[in-house]
């Protein structure tokens, strides 16, 4: 099993420092991959060049950089220079089109037909992160541009995909999908059937299915559920989460969430590589012994 931590942010200057450290520990304990959210702290792409920079071996990725504050060209850019940082073969571009609540009224921008946007988007965007020029004018956005950072190799994309649409355009586009609050059978019933023929339609490998879900070894498990309920209880209002809730059933975030005993959360993970995820990334949500349980339970996974 391919298994990753979602990394936490940390408050205070020294949040890039104490990233690092977080990171180190997770390549010490045998992690296959750490990967950073982009929400309102520090830039996801800036604080991995910095902390992977420190570390090196373990993969590392986006999970995911909003795409419609960013020119694609700009994206490029900052992802390109952060694969010079980090050395060849370690970075995955994990990109989305975020939330209509976040982009209309925090970020200002229209976000009319979203599946048109990052489409043309990536026409943009692949070729600069392959050491292509790019020449595309499309409805939505433009770009005429050559980058010159010195990288070896590809940049793979992953597009945070849920709806039928963006999930066809992740196999025919991109590398695959990186998912959250996406349960098992919503995995093997609606994502894996669509990303993978889309994939096989267009030619392209097997798409990459990162799942990413809350993780939890307790013995306290309603209390571990309660405070997932409160921790991730936004995920549940937003419609594109809403809707993957709803097909696999659940009432809200703790239900998705994997929290039990070392057997009952190996059952879980298990279970999710089984219905078509090919890597799983765990976001542990306590600290202390629970936190130190579930990370051993993880890593001792891996194989």
């Amino acid at each position: 099993m391919r298994i990753g931590i979602l990394l936490g942010e940390r408050p205070g200057t020294d949040a890039l420092r104490l990233l690092a450290d977080d990171l180190r520990r997770t390549a010490d304990e045998g992690f296959t991959s750490a990967w950073l959210s982009h929400i309102f702290g520090v830039d996801a792409l800036t604080a991995l060049a910095v902390a992977g920079s420190r570390v090196p071996g373990i993969e590392l990725g986006t999970a995911v950089v909003p795409t419609y504050p960013r020119h694609p060209g700009a994206l490029a850019q900052q992802a390109r220079t952060t694969a010079l940082a980090v050395g060849p073969d370690r970075l995955t571009l994990g990109i989305g089109l975020s939330h209509q609540v976040v982009i209309e009224n925090m970020y200002g921008y229209g976000f009319e037909r979203p599946a048109r946007h990052m489409r043309e988007y990536l026409m943009v965007l692949d070729p600069l992160l392959e050491r292509r020029p790019v020449s595309f004018t499309g409805e939505t956005l433009s770009g005429n541009l050559e980058l010159g950072i010195p990288d070896e190799g590809r940049i793979p994309v992953l597009l945070a995909a849920l709806g039928t649409q963006m999930l066809r355009l992740a196999g025919r586009r991109a590398d695959g999908t990186v998912l959250w609050m996406t349960g098992p059978a919503t995995i093997r019933d609606h994502i894996a059937p669509t990303i993978g023929a889309a994939a096989a339609e267009a030619g392209r490998p097997p798409a990459r299915i990162v799942c990413s879900l809350p993780v939890l070894v307790t013995d306290d498990v309603e209390g571990a559920r309660t405070r997932a309920a409160e921790t991730f209880a936004t995920y549940g209002m937003l419609p594109s989460y809403r809707a993957m809730m709803d097909r696999e059933g659940a009432a809200g975030p703790a239900d998705l969430a994997i929290i039990g005993s070392e057997d009952e959360v190996a059952a879980r993970i298990r279970d999710v590589f089984d219905a078509g995820a090919t890597e799983f990334v765990a976001s542990v949500f306590a600290g202390g012994a629970e936190a130190r349980r579930t990370r051993e339970l993880l890593a001792g996974l891996i194989g």
